[in-house]
């Protein structure tokens, strides 16, 4: 093993959780798209879910983070800033953003759920 070895694998190991965390990025927008299309939202493409699942997420955080100092509201708060990030990014209202949101998670549950079967009976 050379001097490099050590960073090599740090290189590696933290190119690999990029990877993985880019992987992610894209299931959970491909994911709030069959959302978006199954609350009847208009023209859901996988780019504006991308943007809304990054979006929603970043401002999400940072306003439960700014707001620490009260607990549980600023969790109830940063929900309704990503929900306002989804009815913005698809133009749409609250009803179907708050929808679009709760298939995508219904869909990704069930997806996960029968996979982890599939992988159990294998």
């Amino acid at each position: 093993m050379n001097a490099f070895g050590g960073l090599t694998l740090l290189g590696l190991s933290v190119g690999a959780t990029v990877f993985v965390g880019l992987i992610a990025l894209l299931v959970a927008a491909y994911f709030m798209k069959l959302g978006a299309k199954a609350a009847g939202i208009e023209n859901p493409t996988l780019g504006r879910s991308l943007i809304a699942i990054l979006g929603g997420g970043i401002l999400a955080g940072i306003i439960a983070e700014i707001l620490f100092f009260l607990p549980g509201i600023n969790i109830i708060i940063a929900f309704i800033v990503y929900i306002w990030v989804i009815k913005a990014v698809f133009d749409t209202g609250w009803g179907r953003a708050f929808l679009a949101w709760l298939i995508s998670i219904i869909i990704a549950a069930v997806t996960f759920f029968v996979l982890g079967l599939i992988i159990v009976v294998l």
